[in-house]
């Protein structure tokens, strides 16, 4: 008895010569992949003390500034060369500069720094020890810092002197140092908005007092009358000036500096109260056509 013959199997597709050469192609591609990733870099990134732990194929510190997408300035500090050679393990550390104003006495020193409070600043830009307008151990934003030296001024007040040493960019901001308060129609020199240099003598000259009965006239009607209400009024062909219309000498006589018109409403009105005073009520000198609109 003749047996019978076995069909031969079909070759799996699995083990063809095509698959075999995809396989390995396939180990080739995992085994670069592995090589490329155990061939990154580990390295911190430390941008104004806030650290980034990344890995990288950066080959460069130019290179890794670029992937991380930052933008390094002209006065900035990095701790490593650009073009150096990015190591694996690296600590790269950035820190921005701030533009830095100093003025000292009035003089402005400016510079860019790398340090990150005003102290640092300072040693930076070679200024010596002593107060300044910030803590020394404030942050110092990225923005920049304005900040002033200290000075020794002087106060007057009516009959008190005072020594004082201030920090201050203007007059008005020692007075508010100092917890000195204006009245209306105190005057103070120098301006309020100067700078008090060195040795600066800053003056006080409180208010007269206006009587009630002068106080109490119309001065509205007065100075609707000589200038429609206006406090910027100027008769240019006579010389006269703002809501009362006065001459220069006249204003000045009565404690008034610059022009009445570069004052407000509240310190002409003042000012003409005083002049009502100086010349022991005879408006008809001063304000020979509506005078009489005081007593209305």
């Amino acid at each position: 008895m003749s047996g019978t013959r076995r069909k031969p199997r079909a070759r799996s597709p699995w083990l063809g010569p095509w698959a075999l050469l995809s396989y390995g192609a396939a180990a080739l591609l995992v085994t670069a992949g592995t090589t490329a990733l155990s061939m990154g870099k580990e390295i911190q990134l430390v941008v104004d003390e806030r650290v980034t732990a990344m890995r990288t194929s950066a080959g460069t510190v130019f290179e890794l500034l670029d992937e991380a997408d930052i933008s390094v300035g002209p006065h900035d500090y990095v701790s490593a060369a650009r073009q150096g050679e990015l190591e694996d393990g690296a600590r790269i550390e950035i820190r921005r500069a701030r533009r830095v104003e100093v003025v000292v006495d009035g003089e402005p020193v400016t510079g860019h720094v790398t340090a990150d409070d005003v102290g640092g600043a300072l040693e930076q830009l070679d200024i010596g020890p002593g107060r300044v307008s910030a803590p020394r151990t404030s942050t110092l934003p990225v923005s920049g810092l304005t900040v002033f030296t200290e000075r020794k001024v002087e106060l007057v007040k009516g009959e008190n002197r005072s020594v004082m040493y201030t920090t201050g960019a203007s007059v008005r901001e020692v007075l508010k140092e100092k917890g000195v308060r204006l009245g209306p129609g105190d005057r103070v020199t120098p301006a309020l908005d100067s700078f008090p240099k060195q040795g600066t003598v800053i003056r006080v000259m409180p208010v007269a007092p206006v009587p009630p009965s002068v106080a109490r006239l119309n001065w509205a009607a007065l100075a609707e009358c000589e200038s429609k209400g206006n406090p910027q009024a100027v008769n240019s062909a006579g010389g006269y000036y703002g809501l009362y219309q006065f001459s220069l000498p006249m204003w000045r006589a009565v404690g008034g500096t610059r022009t009445p018109i570069a004052w407000p409403e509240a310190e002409q009105t003042y000012r003409a109260q005083l002049l009502y005073q100086r010349v022991a009520g005879r408006w008809q000198g001063q304000w020979p056509n509506c005078g009489g609109r005081l007593f209305s």
